[in-house]
């Protein structure tokens, strides 16, 4: 049985049903009936969905697919638990709120704080095998995960979306821009982060736009 937040399955209980979903879960069923290692637990899978809350959702972070470490990866884009050691990314993503907000760096990287403030934190793909990165990319995941973003994009107006690398910015389409945010970067990884990734002052500038529509601004 799936458990998605009630304010979710409004708009996608109708993508349970479909043929694409049951292969998702055959294939994750087989996978771990044959003993290898998924991420997130089963339980986080949607964890993201489950957090931020439809109603709530002010501002969009999208990521690439989960971390494929141990302990890492817990359904929310970008975000480890708690005292977990900081992969590269997520530590360029805080250089760069502190450069930018003037915030200290926290002690722990989970991002459940952000996510309680209503960024949804959303993977393109959400699971991996253990160790291999990319190896769920091609299980239909992002039909799914496409249609979160065209529902935000329809039935909400002036959320902020953060796209920061190329494959983030291809989804732009999916989002009416006349009536929502849209602000561009490279991914923070080491390989790209100097590109503009940092000094992009993403953080600051969604406040802007959040303090000018009278909503509160995140504490980053």
């Amino acid at each position: 049985m799936i458990e998605l937040h009630p304010s979710w399955l409004k708009y996608l209980s109708g993508e349970f049903e479909k043929a694409y979903m049951n292969d998702i879960k055959a294939f994750l069923e087989t996978e771990i009936a044959t003993w290898k290692t998924i991420y997130p637990h089963p339980k986080n899978i949607f964890n993201a969905l489950n957090t931020t809350h439809f109603d709530d959702v002010e501002v969009v972070i999208i990521g690439q697919d989960p971390y494929h470490g141990p302990g890492q990866a817990h359904g929310l884009s970008f975000s480890v638990q708690d005292w977990v050691r900081f992969p590269p990314s997520l530590k360029n993503i805080f250089k760069e709120v502190q450069a930018d907000t003037w915030a200290s760096i926290p002690e722990t990287w989970n991002l459940t704080r952000w996510a309680n403030q209503w960024v949804l934190l959303l993977n393109a793909v959400l699971t991996v095998e253990a160790s291999t990165p990319t190896s769920h990319w091609n299980i239909w995941w992002q039909t799914f995960t496409d249609e979160i973003i065209k529902v935000i994009s329809k039935e909400k107006t002036q959320v902020v979306f953060l796209l920061w690398w190329a494959y983030a910015q291809s989804k732009k389409e999916l989002i009416d821009t006349s009536k929502h945010f849209v602000l561009e970067a490279p991914h923070p990884s080491p390989f790209s982060a100097h590109r503009w990734f940092l000094w992009c002052k993403h953080f600051s500038k969604t406040n802007e736009i959040l303090r000018k529509q009278n909503r509160k601004e995140i504490e980053w």
